[in-house]
């Protein structure tokens, strides 16, 4: 194909893009003179399809139709591709690991917000724990070293809570999506951004309303608990 065939093709697509319907685009190359002289829209239109009027690109109505179609399946095929999951192909062996793997959709997507509470030792034998919003980390982090071994999730000072018990450092950051109440008298609170709903960590209390609290079962770390928060969407 050569320049000029390929600057067709692409006045083509750029009319297929710029226009809803057929009737559209020839309205656009019929003139107020045209309309003035021919006293017929229809008749316009036709003369336009058939290049006698027209001041632009002359596109029949089985390319225009066969292109909008075309363009539209691309749309869907694009919006429906899934990206690939950081856990895909991973041999998860650990029910942390697997844990996180069954949530990494629904947390990458918005339909639920996982809270992660960690407890365990830091790489200079320190006791640490904090609590850790797990799709504002997918959104900031690689996790394909974390599913395949490589990387240990920890909570840092930058996570939503964070505690070390041998230096007795605490820090609390509200992240994108959830709000860090500290100046509660039953204790840490997190309010999420788009439900305005929160989650109590107390393991005595409810944890909330469309919340779960789950404790995992772990070779790696010394306590997991995980905060399952389904957000609520208007339809």
């Amino acid at each position: 194909m050569d320049e000029d065939e390929l600057l067709g093709v692409a006045a083509v697509d750029n009319i297929v893009n710029d226009f809803e319907t057929y009737e559209t685009f020839l309205d656009s190359q019929i003139t107020s003179l045209d309309l003035y002289y021919l006293e017929d829209e229809e008749l316009a239109r036709q003369l336009v399809e058939l290049g006698y009027r027209g001041s632009g690109e002359v596109l029949k109505r089985e390319e225009f139709e066969m292109r909008k179609a075309a363009a539209e399946a691309a749309r869907l095929a694009k919006k429906s591709q899934k990206k690939v999951l950081a856990s895909a192909g991973k041999e998860l062996k650990d029910n942390f690991l697997i844990a996180l793997a069954e949530r990494e959709e629904d947390n990458r997507s918005g339909k639920t917000s996982s809270i992660l509470f960690i407890r365990d030792y830091n790489a200079h034998g320190q006791e640490i724990s904090g609590y850790i919003d797990y799709s504002h980390r997918l959104r900031l982090e690689h996790f394909e070293g974390y599913f395949s071994g490589k990387k240990k999730l920890l909570p840092r000072s930058t996570d939503l809570s964070f505690y070390n018990w041998d230096t007795q450092n605490s820090t609390s950051n509200s992240s994108p999506y959830y709000h860090v109440i500290t100046d509660n008298a039953s204790g840490l609170l997190f309010k999420n951004k788009r439900d305005r709903k929160v989650i109590n960590v107390d393991p005595k209390a409810s944890p909330g309303d469309n919340t779960t609290r789950s404790l995992i079962e772990t070779e790696l770390y010394v306590q997991v608990v995980i905060y399952d928060h389904i957000t609520r969407r208007k339809t």
